[in-house]
């Protein structure tokens, strides 16, 4: 009896293992989030020139968004999958709203003032479009005809479009991949998909027009930037300055010149991946890689272990968008893509961006840790 006693023991969780159990937390998401939350404070002390000021702000809110995180983990998904088509319809009322109320920042159009703050609907729209999607989809078993395929294609496009309106070329590109990835994990048919991107390619030209003169230019420096290296293609050469001067295993922390000395635009926001590279190297984006790799890996096994059709088509699509984070924004800061303004998921400073992610996590671990509750 001694010997099974001590083996159940041995087997048991450790305390804080039972407590994030009951908070519906899932260990291996949790670790892996923690981890390049605080990886994040190590580049920002240093991005943002050693201002504590800095960190105290985002240690607010990184604190805010985990809270948040639990918070939705609580939630159960059949409450999820009830409250989404009136979470779609809430966001599509602010985004209206902003069109004709919004506030005008730095020439973008995409924050309500209710005076104590400022609210940015697109950061709604991230979560509430793919779960919209997921709903109408389960609720409609395939194959969809024609009809049913061109409304799930409005429900992503109208938001999109709106988004991109404000102007945020970023966050509707955001908005869209995670709607389109809804579709193809409901199984859309390759002869759709292939019509889609024929009818998405020849709208190249009209959607050219429909640019901003910045967002067409930002095009064409990602193109050329060295024929504006003063001007518009200075933010790409100084950020492959910055991870070219790293090497293989970059200049310490706390070494980057191009930081300290101002060279390197928006280091402590969209470009701090180029900071990350030149302190740390290439061993040292492999391994923040590797960390992003793993997190992906972990919500596709959520994915693949859920067990109702909304739960898997929208933990696939939050994971899918979490791909597309993070690799838009590297993408850009080493110029394989244009610069759109993406931030570095949970690493950039800012709170919209960091508590919209732990929002989608939180759904993740909702959607594992209540599957053993939800039907066949």
């Amino acid at each position: 009896m001694k010997i099974e006693t001590r083996n159940e023991h041995f087997q048991s969780p450790t305390v804080l293992g039972r407590l994030l159990q009951k908070l519906h937390i899932d260990i291996p998401l949790f670790i892996l989030l923690a981890l390049i939350s605080l990886l994040s404070f190590v580049i920002l002390y240093s991005a943002s020139n050693q201002d504590i000021g800095t960190l105290q702000r985002q240690s607010v809110r990184v604190v805010l968004a985990f809270c948040l995180m639990t918070a939705l983990a609580h939630v159960n998904p059949h409450q999820l999958k009830r409250y989404s088509a009136s979470l779609y319809s809430v966001g599509m009322v602010l985004l209206v709203a902003v069109l004709v109320l919004g506030k005008v920042a730095l020439g973008a159009q995409r924050w309500l003032d209710f005076g104590f703050f400022r609210f940015q609907p697109s950061e709604m729209m991230k979560i509430s479009a793919p779960m919209m999607l997921a709903w109408y989809l389960a609720e409609h078993p395939f194959p969809l005809n024609w009809k049913q395929q061109a409304i799930a294609l409005a429900l992503i496009f109208v938001p999109t479009l709106m988004i991109a309106k404000q102007p945020d070329l970023g966050t509707s590109i955001l908005v869209a991949s995670s709607g389109i990835a809804v579709l193809f994990f409901a199984g859309l048919s390759w002869r759709f998909i292939g019509y889609s991107v024929l009818l998405f390619t020849s709208s190249l030209p009209v959607l050219w027009n429909v640019l901003h003169d910045y967002q067409r230019s930002r095009v064409l420096m990602f193109i050329n930037p060295e024929s504006d290296p003063m001007g518009r293609g200075y933010h790409i050469i100084q950020s492959k300055i910055a991870i070219g001067s790293g090497g293989l295993s970059g200049k310490g922390w706390l070494g980057s010149t191009q930081a300290k000395l101002d060279y390197l635009p928006e280091s402590s926001t969209d470009f701090i991946f180029a900071v990350f590279a030149e302190e740390f190297g290439l061993a040292g984006c492999l391994g923040l890689l590797i960390l992003y790799f793993l997190v992906i890996c972990r919500c596709l096994v959520i994915t693949l272990e859920a067990k109702d059709p909304y739960s898997r088509l929208l933990a696939g699509s939050l994971t899918f968008a979490f791909f597309v984070y993070v690799f838009v924004n590297i993408g850009m800061v080493i110029g394989i893509l244009p610069v759109v303004g993406v931030p570095l998921p949970l690493i950039s400073y800012g709170g919209t961006s960091m508590v919209t992610l732990m929002a989608t996590f939180g759904i993740l671990m909702s959607i594992h840790t209540h599957k053993k509750f939800l039907p066949h």
